[in-house]
């Protein structure tokens, strides 16, 4: 299988719209981590996709928040 994806999203290129149609995504196991770089704070989450494919154990994607993007999600803007 590929490389697992890995990404960072900040306040600087998050963008909210509106789409048209939506869907709930299934459920998968996931992990995080908090950690410091410098003096930075970072949310780290990993996703392992669904049990029944061929290497559950192997992390799907990566993606990181910095401290200000984690909080945004947090408050949940309306």
């Amino acid at each position: 299988m590929g490389d697992i994806t890995m990404v960072q999203i900040n306040l600087d290129n998050i963008k909210r719209i509106e789409k048209q149609r939506n869907t709930v995504h299934e459920k998968v196991y996931s992990t995080y981590t908090v950690f410091e770089m410098g003096r930075e704070k970072y949310v780290h989450l990993d996703t392992y996709g669904r049990a029944d494919r061929e290497t559950p154990e192997k992390i799907s994607q990566s993606i990181q928040f910095d401290k200000e993007t984690a909080q945004l999600l947090v408050d949940f803007p309306g």
